[in-house]
Parts: C-alpha cells; structure tokens; sequence
C-alpha cells in the first residue's frame, strides 16, 4: 500500500511539470489572444477568480480549451484588467451612440439602390385600375366621401345597402395603400372643424404638392396646436417623407380590399386602385351589387397632428389605423366614394359606394412616426414615391350628396333569446348639415343598384 500510494504521488507530480514545462511565452500570448472575445473575456474573468484549468485560443468565437496551470505560473501581464476592458468598450458604446447623426427611431439612411430577386419578380397589380373618370354631381352614381361625422348626424341621400361594419381583416380585407391629406376631408365637430388651427391656420389655405407641382386644398385641422408649446414649433428633420410639418394635422386613409395581393410582394400598391382591383376583373365587377362592393371595399380613416416628441412614437402605421384605446373607440361607419381635390360639390367619384370607418377623434402622433412610415413606403415592391407626401383635401361633402346609413361603433349584448341587438348603432338622424344647404330629395333620381362605371 505504501508504494502505491507513492506511485500516485510520483506519477501526479511528473504530470504537473510536464504540463508546466509545456507553456512558453507564445502560448500565453496566443491564450491572452483567445480572452478578448466575449466567451473568452469571461473565460479569463473566472479564470482570474477561480483558478480555471482552462486556456482559450483564438479571436474570441469561442475558444477552444486545452488543460493550463494554476494562475500561479503566469505571466504578470497576463490576465490585465477585465474591470477596465468592459468600462473602455462601454465608453466606446457611448461615444458611437452620441456621434450618431441622429439616434432616433427613423433609420437615417435610405434603402439599398440593389436589385434583388424580389425585384425582378412581376407586379401583378400593375395598372388594374379601371380609371373611371368622374362625373358631374347631378347624374352621381353614388354617396360621397368625407363626409361631416360628428355623432348624430345623417345624410340625405336615401340608399337601400349599409357600411361594412366588421373589422376589415375579419371580412378578409387587407391594406392596400397609405396615404395621407392635409387638413381633415372629413368633419367631426369639437375635433377637426372651423375651431382647429395650425402652423399654416385652418380651412381652406392652399399648399404646393412638390412631387406632383400642383397646388391644392388643405382640409380641417384639429385643435391640439400650441404656439407656445414646442412639441408643436420645434422642427423635425424628415428624412423619407415630403413636405411635412410639425404641428400640422392630416387625415390618413387605409384602403382595404378583399380584391387585394394580401400577403404579397404586390399587396402595397400606388395608385391605391390599382391594389383595391388587383384580383378582381372588370367582368367579374360587373356582376357586383352595390352591397357587395360596400362589403368588400373599405377605407380606414385616422386623424392626427404631427408632434416632434418622441413619447408619442408608434412604431408601424403601415398595415392600418391604431385600435388601441382612446385611438378608434369613437368610430363613424359610412357608405361614400373615394375622395382627393378632383372631386366637390359639382364634379363627383364613380368609385362609390364604399365602405369608411373613421376615427371621430383627433390624435398626437410623432413626427418620426410619419417618418418611419415613409421609410417603409420606399420598401415596398411598387414604387409607392407618389404617396410620400401629403395630398390636398375635398371640399366637405354637401348633406344631399352624403348617406343616409350613417352607424356608430357597435355595442353589443347577448339576450336571453340569443339575437344579437346593436345597441345605438344606428345614429339618430338629426338632418344637421354643417353647410346649411336644403334639399329636394325627389329632384335627383338616385339609382340603388348601380355599379361603379
């Protein structure tokens, strides 16, 4: 037993020296080396602590481990300071951050001029719109839009279909498009009306579209602007949109259609008619009644003015409205037509009726929200440049060229016989017209039934 015992010490102690004989200058080198990588900084921290048994060596992937010494017998510079390391690279962290041009939540720069595979692929919704031209408002096919949607209040046009009044992609409707107006085309009083007020005043001032070279109308503006407050005065650096301003209010619109490229490269297009028609051929359309195309073709409307502060950042407006409260809990549905500064009072949309959803509300959104939205406009498989600025508003609609199906946001209760019931849903015709016009509704013969050409 004695000699067994002293074999074992022997043998332990010749392992020991040959181990340690084996380390030359240029392993603790290379083994320093493999300790600036994540892995193996930690490696060396616990090393230094604990005594590890462990070298690493490489440029810090993970280094690879082999059988070491006690610390004991290392050189004195060997582990450096681990605690000083992390401090530096934290001030480099720091310092990359504060020379940042702009350390917001915009990306700063543009998306790569390279021409991938997705590029190469078709766009299958490329010039489906049916480009019905307009028509003058006595021979109207149809209700228009915006409208005023302050609660309570009617049209008087009479029609026999109602607005969609589901969520758009429960009736399997997606996006299409995003675009914004300037100023409010509709009218809610108390929010956006004669009352709001902006770096450029309220109704009726005119601006240039700098992509397109045309002047057009500015809308309603809501009434959150406050020239002394400087979220509402302090320039923004916009760095994808076109045109903006902080402190300005637009109401932006969401077109949805079941007819869409949902879920494709090709669901974003611009003109938004081109993504509302995609999939659905002018014969197929045809066969469509009025209801059917109120149900399958919605608009979603969201008014905001644009703050520069960042506490009212929402990272993604590009696939519609924001539903969370108190955004779209007061929501007016309608039948109309599409909007734009081609069409008033006299000169009216063939596209008609659809369905709008709007938001009664006004909202703050920041500048950089706007901005990032244009960010990912520039993304998308379509060259959607057209949209990145705002366009001009409609004239407010006339009470005679507006519906009659005016709803609220649904309430809903289950009774004991099992029949659903909206509660208030219908809104009370009250026959307000904001522009105080009368109207003789047997002078225009109103056909219900009537298709969008």
């Amino acid at each position: 037993m004695v000699k067994s015992e002293l074999f074992v010490v022997s043998l332990l102690v010749l392992m020991a020296s040959m181990v340690e004989a084996s380390w030359e200058d240029d392993d603790w080198v290379s083994y320093k080396k493999g300790m600036k990588g994540k892995k193996g900084k930690k490696m060396g921290k616990k090393g230094k602590k604990g005594g590890m048994k462990y070298k690493g060596k490489g440029k810090g992937k993970g280094a690879t481990l082999s059988p070491i010494p006690s610390p004991t017998s290392a050189p004195d510079d060997y582990y450096g300071d681990i605690d000083q390391d992390e401090e530096i690279e934290d001030e480099q962290n720091q310092e990359a951050i504060a020379n940042c041009a702009d350390p917001s939540n915009v990306p700063i720069y543009n998306p790569p001029d390279i021409e991938t595979v997705f590029d190469q692929m078709a766009n299958t919704c490329a010039d489906m719109n049916p480009n019905f031209p307009n028509v003058d408002c006595i021979h109207v096919p149809g209700p228009q839009a915006g409208a005023n949607v302050t609660m309570g209040y009617q049209g008087g046009m009479e029609v026999d279909y109602e607005p969609n009044l589901n969520t758009y992609f429960s009736s399997s409707m997606c996006p299409v498009n995003v675009h914004w107006h300037k100023g409010t085309e509709h009218y809610s009083m108390g929010e956006y009306d004669e009352d709001g007020d902006g770096p450029n005043g309220n109704l009726n001032d005119y601006f240039q579209r700098k992509l397109a070279g045309d002047e057009v109308r500015a809308g309603f503006r809501c009434r959150y602007y406050d020239a002394e407050d400087p979220k509402f005065t302090t320039e923004y650096e916009w760095k994808h949109c076109i045109g903006m301003e902080v402190g300005e209010t637009y109401e932006v619109h969401w077109p949805h259609s079941t007819a869409g490229a949902c879920g494709s490269i090709n669901q974003y297009q611009t003109p938004f008619y081109d993504g509302v028609f995609c999939n659905l051929p002018l014969d197929v359309f045809q066969t469509l009644s009025p209801q059917d195309i109120a149900y399958n073709v919605g608009v979603q409307a969201q008014i905001y003015t644009v703050v520069n502060d960042e506490a009212y950042f929402y990272p993604d407006l590009m696939r519609g409205w924001i539903t969370d409260a108190p955004f779209a809990q007061d929501v007016a549905y309608y039948t109309g037509s599409t909007t734009g500064t081609t069409r008033s009072n006299e000169i009216c949309s063939q596209y008609t009726p659809i369905t709008w959803q709007v938001d009664r509300k006004c909202h703050m959104i920041s500048a950089s929200t706007f901005d990032n939205l244009c960010y990912q406009m520039k993304l998308q498989h379509d060259d959607m440049s057209y949209d990145l600025e705002a366009h001009g508003s409609r004239e407010l609609v006339s009470y005679e060229l507006t519906s009659n199906n005016f709803h609220r946001k649904r309430e809903r209760k289950l009774h004991q016989d099992d029949h659903h019931h909206d509660h208030e849903a219908h809104d009370h015709d009250h026959h307000h017209d904001h522009d105080a016009h009368d109207h003789d509704h047997d002078s225009h013969d109103h056909h219900h039934h009537h298709k969008w050409f």
